[in-house]
């Protein structure tokens, strides 16, 4: 081997030289080398090919999904019906008839009374006692109404009309849509009245009615202060 020259440089001079492992350790490394190969090699036999998938998982898979859908659509067609429930309830509540007040005292019916047509009833109740709408509908005037006074009218949805007069004050404006038992003003004597009491009138057709029989037929009446039971419950 030759001798290198002091005067030579040294081509490894600052440089790490990695040591040659002994014989032994390299047959070590060599043989687990090949071991690890073996080993990945078995783990990939072992992995399912795409094409070897079970079609019996892909069935299971296919209708729980299946189900899912089916469970979503009986979910949907349950809410559905709730919805439809609920607007039912709603046209229930559209048929409730009430009585306009509690506690008064029946004076005037409907028909001739000192020579002219008394056109509706009239219900003795003291002065500032609240009176409510006996159906729902429209308030098409709140305000001074001639021989009324302070009055109310309500339109209905079947046609029919109530006016509701000599108020004291009045709760509602024009416009305004109104429940059955909606506070519509205070009793009063104002118009032409000789005494505190609510005058209430029904139109059918731009007509004045007997207001007894029409609400009669609807589950109310006047002369007994009677309410029929479904309005009850409807309104509770």
């Amino acid at each position: 081997m030759r001798q290198r020259l002091s005067s030579e440089p040294d081509r490894y001079r600052g440089r790490r030289r990695v040591p040659t492992p002994p014989r032994s350790r390299y047959a070590a490394v060599v043989t687990t080398a090949f071991v690890g190969a073996g080993v990945v090699a078995l783990g990939a036999s072992a992995l399912p090919d795409a094409k070897d998938i079970n079609q019996a998982a892909l069935d299971e898979v296919r209708q729980a999904s299946v189900t899912s859908q089916d469970a979503a659509a009986r979910a949907d067609t349950a809410e559905r019906a709730s919805r439809d429930s609920t607007r039912g309830e709603e046209a229930v509540e559209s048929d409730v008839w009430l009585l306009p007040l509690q506690g008064y005292d029946l004076e005037s019916s409907y028909g001739e009374r000192w020579g002219k047509l008394h056109t509706g009833v009239d219900l003795v109740a003291p002065e500032g006692t609240p009176y409510v709408a006996i159906h729902d509908g429209t308030v098409t005037k709140a305000g001074w109404f001639g021989g009324y006074g302070q009055a109310v009218i309500v339109q209905h949805a079947d046609g029919s009309e109530a006016i509701y007069g000599h108020s004291s004050a009045l709760s509602v404006r024009e416009g305004q849509q109104v429940k059955a038992g909606d506070q519509l003003g205070l009793i009063g004597m104002t118009g032409h009245a000789y005494g505190s009491h609510l005058h209430l009138e029904l139109h059918v057709k731009g007509e004045p009615i007997d207001p007894k029989p029409f609400l009669k037929e609807r589950g109310v009446d006047i002369e007994l202060q009677v309410e029929a039971y479904y309005n009850d419950v409807a309104a509770s």
